[in-house]
């Protein structure tokens, strides 16, 4: 076994140097050796992502899962890596396969809820999480953990408890600095600012923890009304973590172009499930789509999942090819190709565990505007709902919003002005190719006027309206995006846009979005 694990180490030094033929020769000799070595075929897994063979990746995922590992180490990395592929019912399986819980170490219990909250399976996530406190009531991941999973579940006053311990024990933890700030809306005699500038005056600060500081920073001065140093804390925040990105907007232009051009499809095939009826919400971010998605789950024939890549996983493995993000343009060139009957299948075998006895469920992934034009062929019966909200305010929105490593474009106000002008354009296109299958949700309609709204989208949907759908503050279900706290209050019209307060710095952006 020791000769073996040399020789995972020797392919993962042809991977460091680009040589991934070497790293693949390297690990089918061993798994020649060993067929059920689980952590060979993880690290094939990973090379064959790499060379962008999707199907090949997954199954040899798959394979890994199926050697059911009892490593924690092993696991950990399994079911991360099964998460790239959306293979949810290969999470679960791994899950239930574990000892008691308290047998297992705290370390895999968080990786496990990680996986949890990602499929917006939040109570279930927070076990994992009580579990490992219990285990070890200071260890600084869990709680933080603890908190964000607390927060999307709308128990805000936990989360804070768990965060203010989090950072007696470890200050350095800038995560949990920015998830403090956007619990609730700071006071003169009652926020963090002080505490997070001393964190960013930390030498050799990473650029990643200084993006999270810079921003919970913003946060905290913007709600103190201190617009002037608000806005340099943004600014230097959107530089650091600009930094840590790759993103070229003429690449973006050209996947836009090439989804322009695509050619009309041929007809659609015939819908794979009259049952159930997909409710897509799409746009930019930060446009309302998390509010969109919470008014309709209040009605008793919806049921709001959340944000789901099971699309662009289908997308995928019917092209065969592994992309970062949503899309790219070689992902675009196979779709022409591709099956899609078999695309709206196995969209929906895959997100059959999730439903329940609703007809309809919406799946409210903004960036799915991208695969409108699949999801159109795909899914002859689902509804496109788009929701479209003033340029400078979706824009700006972005720019103070702190994403992973999604959505590239928005920390840069002429990056992010070109990438929602190339958005518009997209969404004309789209409503060209399909007439009729997309309605257009305006958000300052929805604040003005939710009831009116409201009736339009449901019909639109094929059901009926139900008053219950704007009593927001009932809802308990999880809402795992950037609007998690948000939407758990009444509608409420601003008195002036944001963005307003703003207006001096923001010429680029305006500029960018004028074209």
């Amino acid at each position: 076994m020791t000769r073996l694990n040399a020789k995972i180490r020797q392919a993962e030094q042809h991977v460091v140097a680009g040589d991934l033929p070497a790293a693949r020769e390297v690990l089918t000799s061993v798994l020649a050796a060993a067929p059920d070595h689980a952590r060979a075929l993880l690290q094939l897994s990973y090379v064959e992502s790499l060379a962008g063979r999707y199907r090949a990746a997954r199954g040899y995922a798959l394979q890994a899962h199926n050697t059911r590992p009892r490593d924690e180490a092993v696991v950990q990395e399994l079911v991360r890596r099964l998460r790239t592929f959306n293979e949810a019912r290969a999470i679960h399986e791994c899950l239930q396969a574990l000892p008691p819980l308290n047998h297992v170490g705290i370390t895999l219990l968080v990786t496990f809820a990680a996986q949890l909250s990602y499929l917006n399976r939040q109570e279930q996530a927070l076990r994992l999480l009580d579990e490992a406190r219990r285990g070890d009531p200071d260890y600084p991941p869990t709680l933080a953990s603890r908190a964000q999973v607390l927060t999307y579940l709308g128990r805000f006053d936990e989360a804070e408890a768990d965060l203010l311990h989090c950072l007696k024990r470890a200050p350095e933890v800038a995560s949990a600095w920015w998830s403090l700030s956007r619990l609730r809306r700071q006071a003169p005699d009652a926020n963090h600012i002080d505490a997070i500038r001393r964190q960013l005056q930390r030498p050799n600060l990473r650029a990643g923890d200084a993006a999270l500081l810079g921003f919970a920073l913003h946060k905290e001065l913007d709600d103190l009304g201190d617009h002037r140093q608000a806005w340099q804390a943004l600014e230097s925040a959107c530089k650091a973590k600009r930094s840590t990105l790759a993103y070229s907007v003429e690449d973006n232009r050209a996947l836009f172009d090439a989804l322009v051009s695509a050619p009309v499809p041929s007809p659609a095939p015939s819908a794979v499930d009259d049952q159930r009826t997909p409710i897509f919400i799409v746009g930019m971010h930060r446009s309302g789509t998390t509010l969109l998605e919470q008014l309709l789950d209040g009605h008793p024939q919806v049921q709001g999942l959340g944000e789901l890549y099971d699309f662009t996983a289908q997308m995928r493995l019917a092209a065969d090819h592994h992309c970062r993000g949503v899309i790219d343009r070689r992902l675009v060139t196979r779709g022409a190709n591709v099956n899609f009957g078999e695309v709206g299948a196995g969209y929906l075998r895959g997100i059959a565990w999730r439903l329940g006895k609703e007809r309809c469920f919406t799946d409210k992934l903004p960036s799915n505007f991208l695969n409108i034009g699949f999801i159109c062929q795909a899914l002859p019966n689902a509804r496109i709902l788009h929701m479209r909200r003033d340029p400078m305010e979706t824009c700006f929105s972005n720019l103070r919003e702190l994403f992973s490593d999604a959505n590239p474009y928005s920390y840069d106000q002429r990056e992010l002005g070109d990438f929602h002008c190339q958005y518009e354009r997209l969404m004309r296109r789209w409503h060209a190719m399909f007439p009729g299958r997309i309605l257009d949700v305006d958000y300052a309609d929805v604040i003005r006027d939710p009831e009116d709204t409201m009736r339009r989208v449901t019909g639109f949907c094929g059901l009926e309206f139900e008053p219950e759908m704007l009593s927001l503050q009932q809802r308990n279900r999880g809402v795992a995006t950037a609007s998690a706290v948000q939407v758990r209050g009444q509608i409420v019209a601003p008195a002036q846009a944001k963005w307003k307060a703003y207006e001096e710095w923001l010429g680029p952006l305006r500029t960018a979005l004028s074209g």
